[in-house]
């Protein structure tokens, strides 16, 4: 069954700064999120993902009046099994995160217990790749400016921006 998103995009600094991953990532021949070449791929926080969402109305409720959301990135996760997962662990104020339990809270269906909130750099990483990652990479952690909370429709491949901020 497939995912809907709750998302939240960076502003244009932002954005650029994570492409800026992406690219030394993609550049350097390893697996990178500019590999996927959808319209709709974007830098973004997944705030909650199921088969079925919370009413546009309860998102913005609860999402909107904290934009914009200012958070820092606090170093790299690698997530998964024989292939990985690479992304910026992000620490976010606590409005943020009792909004997310809120949302999550009466959903029937949930893929995944409890949420980490952080931006995807790579999946899909051979375990053998993951200290090059790391090199390209580095360890700079860049502040990121939050400011549009989006919407994200698997079945009719679109986003629908709810608010920014």
């Amino acid at each position: 069954m497939p995912l809907h998103a709750v998302e939240l995009l960076a502003d244009e600094a932002g954005d650029h700064v994570v492409r800026r991953d992406w690219a030394s990532l993609h550049d350097a021949g390893l697996p990178s999120q500019l590999d996927h070449t959808g319209a709709t791929n974007a830098p973004h926080v997944t705030l909650l993902a199921a088969p079925a969402l919370p009413p546009d109305e309860e998102v913005v409720r609860l999402l909107a009046p904290l934009l914009p959301l200012e958070v820092r990135p606090a170093g790299l996760l690698v997530l998964g099994g024989r292939r990985v997962t690479v992304a910026r662990a992000l620490d976010v104020p606590d409005p943020l995160v009792a909004a997310v339990a809120e949302l999550r809270r009466g959903l029937a269906e949930l893929p995944h217990q409890g949420w980490l909130p952080h931006v995807t750099l790579a999946r899909r990483v051979d375990r053998a790749q993951v200290q090059a990652v790391v090199d390209v990479l580095g360890w700079e952690d860049v502040p990121l400016r939050l400011t549009t909370l989006r919407r994200w429709d698997p079945e009719a491949g679109e986003v629908t921006v709810l608010a920014r901020g």
